[in-house]
């Protein structure tokens, strides 16, 4: 196979960035490991309903009173949201709480950047939780792909760049790539070593921003690989296990 029957896989580092890409019939990932993809994936294997992704805090309020057999949860600055039942953690929804439920969930960039999105041909949710996952079904799609992180307020983090990196490396031979974001996230995915993740990024400003409000167990797991292996993919205005 040619390069020019291969598609395209591309990696838009911060939302900031993403007008620069062409997302009309591609496969978006969007990528938010501390901690909104990791918390979506965790509920959805964990049995949840689904989960509906808003933008604002007082609309994850809104919806959440107006729809049955709810909960809401979601963070502003690493915090739980004022006004919200839980927080924006993977660990606060187990199968024994979530099961049955909707989760209305607000966060503070990976629900930003999931309504950003326009024209793709999917949207699907990224983590280390999925890894394995995410990547047979990129190789299964044949299509071009667009891996968006999150990052912190559009500004670059190192554990989203990372996952892209890890994805990247897995499947760079079924795609043609001529972007110099998806070689550099590789290349921090290969100076990882391709394991013991948490530990490469304890020198991250994500990680120690959260390190003070104590959530270092929420970030060791949320960089576990494919403890939840499902593919959550974003239906109308809700996102279900495909």
């Amino acid at each position: 196979m040619t390069k020019a029957d291969k598609p395209c896989l591309e990696v838009c580092l911060s939302p900031a960035l993403l007008h620069l890409y062409d997302t009309n019939d591609a496969v978006v990932v969007i990528i938010d490991i501390f901690r909104a993809t990791s918390t979506i994936t965790a509920a959805l294997h964990n049995g949840a309903k689904d989960v509906i992704p808003v933008a604002s805090v007082s609309e994850c309020i809104a919806i959440g009173a107006a729809t049955p057999g709810s909960v809401t949860g979601g963070e502003r600055d690493g915090k739980v949201a004022e006004g919200l039942q839980h927080g924006n953690s993977p660990l606060e929804y187990p199968r024994s709480f979530i099961e049955g439920k909707s989760l209305v969930l607000t966060t503070t960039n990976g629900t930003r950047l999931l309504h950003m999105v326009e024209g793709a041909a999917e949207i699907i949710i990224g983590s280390f939780l999925n890894l394995s996952a995410i990547c047979d079904y990129l190789l299964s799609q044949n299509k071009n792909v667009l891996l968006g992180c999150a990052s912190w307020k559009d500004r670059f983090n190192l554990e989203d760049t990372l996952f892209a990196g890890a994805v990247f490396s897995r499947i760079q031979h079924a795609f043609h790539t001529n972007c110099d974001a998806a070689r550099g996230a590789k290349h921090l995915y290969d100076s990882s070593g391709g394991s013991n993740f948490i530990e490469f990024l304890k020198d991250s400003s994500h990680y120690h921003r959260l390190s003070k409000f104590g959530l270092e167990h929420d970030m060791e797991y949320c960089v576990t690989p494919d403890l939840h292996p499902v593919v959550p993919k974003l239906v109308g205005d809700r996102i279900i296990i495909v």
